[in-house]
């Protein structure tokens, strides 16, 4: 009987070690994830020699790639992290997620979506979403 009791309590004593283990795992995780990433710095003798680009090539914001929109075109519809969300017009505010993967899409239309496209009402990207989803 005492070799059972014996045995119990060590099998008691390893599961709580096993536990323990697995909280602090746990809690290191959380911690890095909390944390941003390192950003290694480097000095200007690890600098590559870079060539100047034309002042024509340099692109200074975002306003010089996307058009502005006019006031009839309201909403954008475009590629973010591989997924097309809608933005309204101040493109701060998401209007719509809508779940559907730019893979979907042709070579030709995956482009376009990426620079985004811009339209005048919702109705349109609904029909717009369906043309090339089913």
């Amino acid at each position: 009987m005492k070799k059972y009791h014996i045995c119990f309590l060590l099998l008691l004593g390893l599961a709580l070690i096993s536990l323990f283990s697995v909280f602090m795992i746990m809690q290191n995780q959380e911690e890095g994830m909390l944390q941003p990433p390192a950003v290694e710095s480097e000095t200007e003798e690890t600098l590559p020699e870079t060539e100047t680009m034309p002042e024509d090539q340099i692109v200074v914001n975002q306003e010089q790639i996307r058009p502005v929109p006019s006031e009839e075109m309201r909403f954008l519809l475009v590629s973010e992290d591989g997924f097309l969300l809608v933005f309204g017009s101040s493109r701060s505010e998401i209007c719509l997620y809508t779940h559907i993967p730019i893979t979907d899409f042709p070579e030709a239309e995956r482009e376009k979506l990426r620079h985004g496209i811009w339209f005048p009402a919702m109705e349109e990207i609904y029909s717009y979403l369906e043309s090339y989803t089913s």
